[in-house]
């Protein structure tokens, strides 16, 4: 796992499925306001099934994770004052957690397969971003 941070501030994580481990693990913090995790477990073991109950939060930024399902992209990742601090390679089988700052990607390999998730509701672009 790898962890891009500035001025004492998380940026971004970037992890592969090979190092998953068993049981369930989360590489987001609890405070986080997107929680990624990964399940690992052997044939026949079963989860108690749950609702999840209505909770009020407060979410003033969005969080973005993607998943690179096949192919290749490379992620720019931005600090809080849209300076760049890293270039980071993203190859099939990865994921990469967004937390602050800014990005842009450059896609690097022919039929890119990319899954994305983040925080809603969605407000719009006009309120939910500003390009850099």
């Amino acid at each position: 796992m790898d962890i891009i941070t500035k001025d004492d501030i998380k940026l971004a994580v970037k992890f592969s499925i090979a190092e998953i481990t068993e049981g369930l693990n989360f590489f987001s913090d609890e405070n986080d306001f997107l929680q990624i995790g990964s399940w690992r477990y052997a044939k026949g073991k079963e989860l108690a099934a749950h609702n999840h109950n209505i909770v009020e939060r407060k979410i003033n930024r969005t969080q973005e994770f993607v998943f690179v399902a096949r192919g290749s992209l490379k992620a720019f990742i931005y600090d809080e004052k849209d300076q760049l601090v890293d270039k980071i390679e993203v190859n099939a089988q990865e994921g990469l957690i967004l937390y602050a700052g800014g990005h842009g990607y450059e896609i690097l390999a022919d039929d890119t397969v990319v899954i994305e998730t983040k925080n809603g509701p969605y407000p719009g672009a006009d309120v939910d971003r500003r390009r850099l």
